[in-house]
């Protein structure tokens, strides 16, 4: 039994975890100083055992300093287990700061460290935390090409508790700016064994940014395992940023 309730918590933490939305490989630009971005999302993650995710979870993004960029995630998480009950409640608690060291220049990529930590506020005896506290420290960077942009990098998650392990996720992303409004991009991520036992994935992601206005947008993305346990993922937030007049907005 204290086998299975790891394997469910770590489930349900496993789907919580976004990079930048709504992707989840990150790219190393840093909110602007002074500057703010809201997210209120949901995200779903589908395997053959049940679903999990959160309906929903807010996100909060502040620029405190120039190239440094203050985290906050809390999630309404929930886990529902094929032929066992659903669970409702609050989740593992994100924060993490962002920081820049290195912006595009010539032929040298943006850079930037962005380290995270989970904080176990779920409750991991009905599948909505892990009950430890977590630690991801990604390096990641970024360069632009007219309309194109590609970014990506590595990171290695500190995993405890019985059955776990420490892990790595690797993705790297290709986005396209269609119109002025309007972003699509094709993500692939792959992702070591997280538990005794476990296996390895690779998984893909389509998404699309659209830009209703400058404080107002829409974000949304979804794809499927390409190799490892079949399961299928979606996300999908409105977000709002904004800053002191007269500056640019967001990222």
């Amino acid at each position: 039994m204290k086998k299975i309730l790891c394997y469910v918590s770590f489930f349900a933490v496993v789907a919580l975890v976004r990079g930048g939305p709504p992707f989840v490989t990150d790219d190393p630009e840093p909110v602007d100083y002074q500057h703010w971005e809201v997210y209120l999302a949901s995200q779903y993650q589908h395997g053959s055992d049940g679903a999990s995710g959160t309906s929903p979870h807010v996100e909060v993004n502040y620029g405190v300093l120039p190239n440094l960029q203050l985290h906050l995630i809390v999630p309404e998480a929930f886990d529902a287990r094929s032929g066992g009950p659903r669970h409702f409640g609050l989740g593992d608690t994100e924060v993490g700061a962002k920081y820049r060291f290195f912006e595009e220049a010539g032929d040298r990529p943006e850079l930037a460290v962005f380290p995270l930590v989970e904080l176990p506020t779920g409750d991991d005896a009905r599948g909505l935390g892990s009950g430890h506290t977590q630690v991801f420290l990604p390096v990641w960077l970024q360069k632009k090409f007219g309309s194109w942009t590609t970014y990506g990098g590595t990171g290695y998650w500190i995993n405890p508790g019985a059955g776990n392990r420490n892990w790595w996720l690797t993705g790297w992303l290709v986005q396209r700016q269609l119109r002025d409004d309007l972003a699509v991009g094709v993500e692939v991520f792959h992702e070591t064994a997280q538990t005794d036992g476990g296996r390895s994935d690779t998984r893909m992601n389509l998404g699309v940014t659209w830009d209703l206005s400058d404080t107002y947008h829409i974000l949304a993305s979804a794809g499927p395992t390409l190799q490892g346990p079949s399961r299928y993922q979606a996300y999908l937030a409105f977000q709002l940023t904004f800053g002191p007049a007269g500056s640019s907005g967001g990222k």
